[in-house]
């Protein structure tokens, strides 16, 4: 089963949110909060697989306590909804350690497949709608940061691969890409996040657009 920690002020958000996620046979609710700091206090006791995290919220947002529940030693995946294509929020949510994001007037097939998705270990990411995002910030902060130490152990195809995967690409497109299996594109993957010390795509995707290994636009 998939434990998940629903996270919103608004009560009938909240309680839909959890209702269609507690009506699948796969999934079970382990709480609710109205604010972050209600679901910083009780998300270590629930010990979900996964948080749905309002982004907007009165006495801590969103953000804040995406950052202080993955400050910690426990490796929760929070998928931060917002409203807004293109928030500000989201980005730094992403920079905190987020596995994604997700629309709030997302249908609820959406609102399921993430749940699936980010508690199998990968990253949310509505390709197009992300490489936006994260493209339109970097470019009002032109000047990227130097690039880290650890990217130096990456091998030529692992460059190759993260900047794919940097412009929202999935393993099946780059693996037709380089004519090569899914699974060597997943072993690739793995190997860059761990040489990288990265926790999913998500953050990989920040950190290739902030050190310009890929140019705001490109692809």
């Amino acid at each position: 089963m998939i434990k998940v920690f629903v996270v919103d002020d608004q009560t009938m958000v909240r309680e839909s949110f959890a209702a269609v996620l507690a009506a699948q046979p796969d999934m079970t609710v382990v709480g609710t909060a109205g604010d972050g700091a209600q679901a910083v206090a009780a998300i270590p006791s629930a010990a979900p697989d996964v948080v749905l995290m309002d982004i907007r919220m009165p006495t801590m947002d969103g953000l804040e306590a995406t950052r202080r529940l993955l400050s910690g030693s426990v490796p929760y995946r929070v998928v931060v909804l917002t409203t807004f294509h293109l928030d500000e929020y989201v980005y730094d949510a992403l920079r905190a350690g987020a596995s994604g994001f997700l629309l709030k007037d997302a249908p609820s097939v959406d609102l399921i497949n993430a749940v699936r998705v980010v508690a199998a270990g990968d990253a949310l990411l509505a390709p197009a709608v992300t490489r936006r995002l994260i493209a339109d910030i970097v470019q009002a902060n032109p000047a990227p940061r130097a690039r880290p130490a650890s990217m130096s152990r990456l091998t030529s195809r692992e460059v190759e691969v993260l900047r794919l995967v940097a412009r929202g690409m999935s393993n099946a497109e780059i693996a037709g890409q380089f004519v090569l299996s899914e699974q060597t594109v997943k072993t690739h993957v793995g190997r860059i996040l761990g040489k990288l010390g990265l926790r999913d795509r998500a953050q990989a995707i920040v950190l290739a657009y902030e050190s310009g290994l890929v140019q705001p636009g490109q692809g």
